[in-house]
């Protein structure tokens, strides 16, 4: 009976890792990849795709290490492209980038240098400019209630008072109070079908789209997903080594690419979920929950049509409010370990404003500008002492 439970404790944390990975963050995932230039059809494509990659490489590694490998989509990476706005050359440009990412998060695994060299970057510009990355995303609640009050107002409202019970159901609950908003007020019509259709996109490698979108969603990942993710692991008392993790999603990443799926990573927050005494009594048993996890993804993967339909029925400032309303805990997080140290605040605040700003020059967006921006103003305020 002991055992029965704690297979049925180990499925339930699965569960709510997969489900709570899912209904926190697809929209910043749909959001991310209309504004990179998808159609729904694409959009569709690579949220199917991406998710069943995620679930995938998740019970793959957590079958082959027997450790609780839980694998996750990029969300700031999502956040990077919804801010970033269309490559010129569209979304056959943005998948060529997202193939370079991948590429270079199996080049982090393979030579250790470099990933030592991602994990060197200063933490007050890493933050800040994942900060810059979110700011722009998360102003659309606001931005929402303005323009929509009748879907908004009741999703903010849902939002708040279910974050007071229990912090993982806040942005179930918003969803699903804008999914009732929009049956309720919306035109209606019909949703499209419900498993969608995995389409090939042709990359086109373009070097600005490389500076712009590859290299900044390279680093976002590693620095917010990726390493976050091993530091999980080991904070449970497992000791993976990384290069092989690193690998095996950024293989992922560029398999799935071609249909649309922007990064496959390391998850941090499930991670914690799945690798924590919650999911199981004995450590060597927590396995069964990133399985589990994995397997949820793929239900979720399989259904991508139907989500993508539904949300293409709400305004679009409604679906950039539920994203926004999911990013707030990652901004503030980023701003409290952005601007924490004193010496290199200012330059963690011009990296911050900078890849707030949108600025773009000659195709290259912010986030690139403001890291550099801010290093380069570290290096100056470091010679000057």
């Amino acid at each position: 009976r002991g055992l029965r439970g704690a297979a049925l404790q180990a499925r339930g944390a699965g569960l709510l890792a997969g489900r709570g990975g899912f209904a926190s963050s697809f929209a910043v995932v749909l959001q991310g990849l209309v504004a990179a230039g998808a159609d729904a059809a694409l959009a569709a494509s690579g949220l199917a795709v991406l998710t069943a990659a995620m679930g995938l490489c998740g019970i793959f590694l957590s079958v082959a290490t027997r450790m609780p490998i839980s694998v996750a989509w990029s969300t700031p990476g999502a956040a990077l492209l919804a801010t970033s706005g269309a490559p010129e050359g569209g979304f056959a440009v943005a998948v060529g980038a997202f193939l370079a990412a991948g590429g270079l998060v199996i080049a982090a695994g393979l030579f250790r240098p470099l990933g030592r060299a991602v994990a060197a970057i200063p933490p007050p510009l890493a933050n800040s400019m994942l900060g810059g990355v979110l700011f722009s995303l998360c102003l659309a609640p606001v931005r929402a209630a303005a323009e929509v009050p009748l879907l908004a107002l009741p999703m903010l409202a849902a939002w708040a008072v279910a974050g007071r019970v229990n912090r993982l159901a806040s942005i179930p609950a918003a969803l699903l109070a804008a999914v009732i908003g929009v049956a309720v007020t919306g035109p209606g019509g019909p949703i499209g079908p419900i498993v969608a259709v995995p389409v090939l996109v042709v990359p086109d490698f373009v070097p600005a789209a490389m500076l712009g979108i590859a290299l900044p969603l390279f680093l976002v990942t590693m620095a917010s997903q990726n390493i976050p993710g091993i530091a999980v692991l080991s904070a449970n008392g497992y000791r993976p080594d990384p290069g092989p993790l690193f690998i095996a999603t950024g293989v992922a990443s560029v398999v799935a690419a071609p249909f649309g799926s922007h990064a496959v990573n390391l998850a941090a927050i499930t991670a914690a979920i799945c690798s924590g005494p919650g999911a199981h009594p004995d450590p060597a048993r927590r396995w069964w929950a990133a399985t589990v996890a994995g397997l949820t993804y793929l239900v979720f993967g399989i259904l991508a049509g139907g989500v993508t339909g539904l949300a293409a029925l709400a305004p679009p400032v409604l679906v950039q409010a539920v994203a926004g309303l999911a990013l707030l805990g990652p901004l503030a997080g980023a701003l409290v370990a952005g601007l924490a140290e004193a010496k290199p605040r200012e330059a963690a605040i011009v990296t911050f404003v900078v890849a707030a700003s949108g600025l773009s020059i000659g195709g290259v967006g912010a986030a690139f500008w403001g890291l550099l921006s801010g290093g380069a103003l570290m290096l100056l305020a470091r010679a000057g002492r």
